[in-house]
């Protein structure tokens, strides 16, 4: 069976400014899902779902429909406010979807069979899908789910603040914390992060989670048991965020699933503020000119 992409594509980009999803970085207007999805399909995937908001869905919709009609199965799911389990409740002057793992739980009745979830501004590199494709088709159970775990150094942007999930590992290579850190930074003395306006540093080796994961379906009963809680006490902040990577670190704490840090060399690049686009375009043109990519992705 063929595993599923799901692409969180919902964010509105305040940091960035702008509808960053599709904004185009490559030499013919391509997308960096577009090149998300052309490593997929080469990896083995057999459908994508994207996450989006009921705001761009119509120009999202046209751009993609267009782009893949005939090269792979394409599916859309919204993730908006309202968009809870019965009976739980959140404060009405809320504005904005509760983050990733709202995200993902928004997915949970079109996807049947193992799958990754990643980012939309995010550039993971070919060898990335193939080592995710081959996790999902040949490795991946209830008991063990996998993520691509890159370093931290490569994932800094050199304009302003990240939100990185830190990782730790066993010799098994298996995740044995994951801890969402929201505001990570390259100040004059290296890289460190702030917390309750406290600086702490951390080393540029660290692995860190870039949401690109691999799931089976069950992870689904854990978002949506995990949610219910999540809202029953955070429900009435008007900035509480449900992240992915707490939702797994729960789970292995609860020892009922180990996560596989699957180790990938692949080049890591993102589009967090306005500034990094052009850092972005310069590298696609470079994976251009080697050859990784045509000129044209969609020929």
């Amino acid at each position: 069976m063929k595993p599923t992409l799901l692409v969180l594509a919902a964010g509105m980009g305040s940091r960035y400014g702008g509808l960053k999803q599709i904004d185009p970085i490559g030499p013919s207007q391509e997308t960096i899902i577009d090149y998300s999805i052309h490593d997929a399909i080469a990896a083995g995937f057999g459908k994508i779902v994207f996450v989006i908001r009921e705001g761009f869905e119509k120009e999202f919709k046209e751009l993609f429909n267009a782009k893949l009609a005939g090269k792979i199965e394409v599916d859309y799911v919204n993730q908006e406010i309202q968009n809870v389990p019965e009976g739980t409740f959140f404060t009405t002057e809320r504005e904005k979807p509760w983050g990733t793992g709202h995200a993902i739980l928004m997915a949970k009745d079109c996807i049947n069979e193992p799958f990754a979830v990643i980012n939309a501004d995010d550039y993971y590199g070919v060898e990335a899908f193939t080592t995710m494709a081959d996790f999902l088709m040949n490795t991946i159970s209830e008991e063990e789910y996998g993520m691509v775990g890159y370093q931290l150094s490569n994932t800094i942007s050199q304009n302003g603040f990240v939100s990185r999930g830190v990782c730790a590992t066993n010799t098994n290579e298996h995740l044995t914390t994951v801890i969402e850190r929201t505001h990570i930074e390259k100040l004059a003395g290296g890289i460190a992060y702030k917390e309750d306006e406290k600086w702490t540093p951390i080393s540029g080796e660290t692995t860190v989670s870039m949401n690109f994961w691999g799931f089976t379906p069950q992870l689904f009963k854990h978002l949506e048991d995990q949610f219910i809680s999540f809202l029953s006490e955070s429900g009435q902040e008007l900035k509480s965020e449900f992240f992915i990577p707490s939702v797994v670190a729960k789970i292995i704490d609860d020892g009922e699933t180990n996560v596989k840090v699957l180790k990938s060399n692949a080049q890591w690049f993102g589009v967090t503020y306005r500034e990094d686009k052009e850092k972005a375009a310069k590298a696609i043109i470079e994976l251009v000119e080697k050859g990784i990519y045509p000129s044209k992705l969609w020929d």
